[in-house]
């Protein structure tokens, strides 16, 4: 083959089977998990990106992260695109395009073999696995991260070949750039000593660690930020014993190995064991990493990479295994983005090296690789098909799941918003049958009872969701307009409604329109009425201000009935018969 065409093809390759493989997601809408709040209904992020955004992706918290680089990209996109959610995945497919390209570049400079390093390439970019990181918007973190991380590859080669300052420099902005997109990129210091090891072979560890202390460093300062960042989320879901956060860890590690050569029932969410894995699945998990690392031990001097690659997926996944747990997810695929790049690269060697005294390997590894990309190909295509539409992705979750509350919960959130209330009944209610404490699920309960007219197992439901969450706007709203505004004496309760009218508010800085309107209403209840005339008038004025014709009109219709003295009536608020 020419050397040129040698150069080109690979990279050309990877990109003609990315687009294959995640080109459709471009057409697919947002999901309603995350991506809300990263973007679509976050003001801050929706509107676009100037001088006050810039400087709020640094200052402030999204999604429980620390990600200033991610967020800043989301606000690019809104600034060219709006909030074309198609456009939004559009720049996560290129992003994780040029992932795989420079891959296969840091690969081919680090190793000079470039089939391998374009077969490791390519199983990267079309790998199931990927479909998470790739097509889901709010984990633009991954793809943007990943870049960084290939970068920071491609410099370190660069600087091991030519050690000066400036490509110290350039390699430590990179990896810097890595974390302020995704801090799960803290361990790439180790990741680049286990290069140093193979193929870079250099020696002198001790060096070679103090060399990389600067890059600790920031890795340090990576690690503050986001213990910083996820404290309230920490305190949250952080609550399973540490002994099942580390039977979890151990048993995840073997998860993955299973997915990453067997890559089926993938899923969106995959609820926690909890205390349901046994002391024998934990010990024969444990079991297989100790020999596996063992094996690669042993052989580090007749197969260095093994050692190089199995311990570059253990390390890159250390810090998502959950042992600090934030979310109530056992595992989840997309933690494989990088740490699988390691675990491919030795077994990709190993073959070749096992192989070499085979007189047709050339042309048997030709096949194999044929065989196994293709089948991962169309398996991807397959697994990205299920995003979709949320309605399709849940439905697929609690296909391949079992005991899935937070698939339910969405599910029936999904159906409530396409206007089946009585689907979304048997979801919620299976939601809060696994997890009694889930407040959203009784919040989405609630909202499909009130949708057939349910409104007295309607408000049991939002006062459970408010109980169980009582900085949760959506059930204080209901809840609060039921108490003041039911034509059942019995589901009245003026001085409640006030409450948590009052608290919710002080929750949302005390601007929300809808919750001035409850709180007006909650005040007229208790016969308040000059409170509930003020309270109506200043929502009257920003309504007015939002240019809310609805709002205005139903306003001014509520201070007329205030100013006689007359507390209003909701007459859908009323059990169907």
């Amino acid at each position: 083959m020419h050397p040129a065409l040698r150069k080109i093809l690979p990279p050309l390759a990877l990109v003609a089977l990315t687009w294959f493989v995640f080109g459709p997601a471009t057409h697919f809408p947002s999901i309603n998990y995350d991506d809300p709040g990263y973007v679509f209904d976050n003001p801050n992020v929706a509107q676009g990106l100037n001088r006050q955004s810039f400087a709020w992706a640094f200052t402030h918290v999204l999604g429980g992260n620390w990600h200033p680089l991610t967020t800043l990209s989301h606000m690019l996109d809104v600034q060219l695109f709006g909030l074309d959610a198609g456009r939004h995945h559009l720049t996560n497919v290129l992003l994780h395009m040029i992932a795989a390209v420079f891959l296969f570049v840091a690969l081919q400079k680090l190793t000079n073999a470039t089939w391998s390093s374009a077969f490791v390439a390519a199983v990267f970019a079309v790998h199931p696995l990927r479909a998470e990181s790739v097509v889901w918007i709010a984990e633009r973190k991954d793809v943007l991260s990943g870049v960084c991380f290939m970068l920071t590859l491609i410099a370190y080669g660069r600087y091991a070949r030519r050690r000066s300052i400036v490509n110290y420099v350039t390699m430590s902005i990179l990896f810097a750039l890595g974390l302020l997109a995704k801090p799960m990129l803290v361990t790439v210091p180790l990741v680049l000593l286990l290069l140093d090891h193979w193929p870079l072979q250099r020696t002198g560890w001790w060096k070679l660690i103090a060399e990389k202390m600067p890059l600790f460093v920031l890795s340090a300062g990576s690690c503050v930020a986001t213990l910083l960042a996820q404290k309230q989320a920490l305190g949250t879901t952080g609550t399973y014993p540490i002994s099942w956060r580390i039977e979890n860890a151990i048993v995840s590690y073997v998860i993955y190995l299973r997915q990453i050569f067997w890559p089926t029932d993938l899923a969106l969410f995959y609820p926690h064991p909890e205390d349901h894995l046994s002391i024998l699945q934990v010990v024969l998990a444990a079991g297989l990493l100790l020999a596996i690392t063992a094996v690669a031990f042993v052989s580090r001097k007749r197969f260095p990479y093994a050692l190089t690659g199995w311990l570059w997926y253990l390390i890159m996944l250390a810090p998502v295994l959950g042992v600090i747990q934030v979310g109530l997810q056992g595992h989840a695929d997309r933690y494989t983005y990088l740490p699988q790049i390691g675990l491919t690269i030795a077994v990709t060697w190993l073959i070749v090296d096992l192989t070499r005294a085979c007189r047709l390997q050339r042309e048997l590894l030709a096949g194999l690789a044929v065989v196994l990309l293709a089948s991962l190909t169309f398996a991807a295509r397959t697994q990205v098909g299920y995003w979709r539409d949320d309605e399709t992705l849940w439905s697929h979750t609690l296909d391949v799941t079992i005991e899935n509350d937070v698939a339910h919960t969405n599910l029936s959130e999904i159906l409530i918003r396409e206007n089946r209330p009585n689907d979304a009944v048997p979801q919620a209610q299976e939601a809060i049958r696994i997890r009694g404490d889930s407040a959203q699920a009784y919040n989405n309960l609630g909202v499909a009872l009130l949708r057939i007219g349910q409104i007295t197992r309607a408000a049991a439901c939002f006062k459970r969701s408010h109980e169980l969450r009582p900085e949760g706007v959506n059930a204080a709203s209901t809840l609060s307009w039921i108490y003041a505004t039911s034509p059942d004496p019995a589901l009245r309760n003026g001085a409640m409604a006030v409450e948590i009218a009052q608290r919710a508010l002080r929750e949302t800085g005390g601007t929300n329109l809808l919750l001035r309107q409850r709180l007006a209403a909650a005040y007229a209840e208790k016969r308040q009425f000059n409170d509930a005339i003020r309270v109506a008038t200043e929502a009257l004025t920003q309504a007015d201000a939002q240019h809310d014709a609805t709002m205005t009109r139903e306003l001014q219709l509520n201070i007329r009935n205030y100013e006689q003295h007359l507390p209003l009536r909701d007459p859908g608020l009323t059990d169907a018969p």
